[in-house]
């Protein structure tokens, strides 16, 4: 059971109704990667970037000393700093970032990479020179990534036609970013609305999200929808940086009301639940354009919502 918050019951609905679909098949199938996130510390005008790499290298494990000591709490809990690199960004002007990667395990994690971040910067600047930049967490969390499939048969769909159709519109996506948009967006659906019952940073999940789906270059769709002899598999994969801990998620009633009803142990199924739940809108969008259109069902549920609201108006000046 997975709770969902957002203004249009047809998402709630669409999504519950292909996730039964794909329940007949087998369920979802998920797998998450151990929740390690990035610190950035910028720099300009490093007077030799390949003296700078070198020297990040050469310090590395007092660097990621440093950076655990900022953060004992995470330490004690079996997080702390894992990794860092220097990246150059542009060599001609000397601008380059240092990345470090920190496993920040059951939070979401930004305060604690943030902290990282700060403590780190004076240690590195000594070591690379130039101008201190900005000293924050990316959301783009490449290491902190989430994988789901599914299988749905060609017969819970409404036949070999309605599945042929979902594998074209699939792969109309992954030839136009222009459709690849509206494709992530159906499938950010699910996701959204459930981060926002679950107290998740929905927008930093929508940034993350949507810049990994242009890392190649080229906007491209987060999942994907394949023909199969019994029907269609869907795959998605894709950065995902969720809490089960800190944020709204004791310290809110309703979040911990949702908690309460989704039962998850840890962020990494969390995670996967949130993937899930977006692939599931994802199909039931494709499946809605291939058979009868978008707006059929869509447009019966809100005409039911419209109806509410002028019963809640009539009620509200009624003597």
């Amino acid at each position: 059971l997975v709770p969902m918050v957002v203004e249009e019951p047809s998402v709630v609905a669409a999504a519950s109704n292909a996730a039964r679909m794909i329940r007949a098949s087998g369920g979802f199938e998920a797998e998450a990667t151990p929740a390690v996130m990035t610190a950035q510390v910028q720099f300009d005008g490093v007077p030799d970037v390949g003296a700078a790499a070198r020297a990040v290298h050469e310090h590395r494990r007092s660097l990621l000393a440093l950076g655990d000591a900022s953060i004992p709490r995470m330490v004690e809990r079996g997080g702390g700093c894992r990794d860092l690199e220097l990246r150059v960004l542009d060599a001609a002007e000397g601008v380059v970032v240092v990345h470090v990667y920190v496993d920040v395990g059951d939070a979401m994690g930004a305060n604690m990479v943030d902290t990282v971040a700060e403590a780190l910067a004076d240690p590195l600047h000594a070591l690379v020179g130039g101008t201190v930049g900005l000293r924050i967490l990316s959301n783009l969390c490449a290491r902190r990534m989430v994988t789901v499939r599914a299988r749905v048969s060609s017969e819970m769909l409404g036949g070999d036609a309605v599945a042929d159709g979902i594998a074209r519109a699939s792969r109309f996506a992954s030839l136009d970013p222009f459709r690849a948009a509206t494709h992530n967006k159906g499938f950010m659906n699910g996701v959204d609305a459930a981060a926002v019952a679950l107290g998740q940073d929905w927008r930093g999940i929508e940034a993350g999200a949507h810049a990994f789906a242009a890392m190649e270059g080229v906007y491209r769709p987060l999942s994907t929808w394949t023909r199969t002899a019994e029907g269609l598999e869907g795959r998605v994969e894709m950065p995902l940086a969720v809490g089960t801990v800190g944020g709204s998620t004791q310290c809110h009633a309703g979040v911990r009301a949702a908690f309460e009803v989704l039962r998850v142990p840890d962020a990494r199924t969390l995670a996967m639940v949130l993937a899930s739940v977006g692939l599931a809108s994802n199909l039931a969008a494709l499946r809605a354009l291939a058979a009868e259109g978008i707006q059929r069902g869509h447009m019966k549920l809100h005409q039911r919502k419209a109806e509410a609201e002028a019963l809640l108006h009539n009620g509200a000046h009624t003597p």
